[in-house]
């Protein structure tokens, strides 16, 4: 799918066309794993990104990409330790 966004000209300054669409793009799947509409991996590949590329510009923005608290992740971490 294309979408196509008409800005004034001075509206992007001396960004070209490729970096202002990798950066709607890197925004917008930022937005859809943030408010949980798509996951991790889709993001990531709407964003035209590995995963860890990805997980690093969520770091960068402050967006979580675990979605465990802190009690529950240290329930796991110890029922794997029980597993071994």
């Amino acid at each position: 799918m294309q979408v196509a966004i008409d800005f004034p000209s001075d509206f992007v300054g001396m960004l070209t066309q490729d970096v202002v669409a990798r950066e709607m793009r890197i925004t917008y799947a930022l937005a859809l794993f943030k408010d949980a509409r798509v996951t991790l991996a889709k993001a990531a590949e709407l964003a035209g990104m590995n995963l860890y590329e990805f997980m690093s510009v969520c770091k960068a923005q402050r967006i979580s990409v675990i979605d465990i608290s802190r009690d529950e992740l240290v329930q796991e971490v110890e029922a794997m330790g029980r597993r071994q």
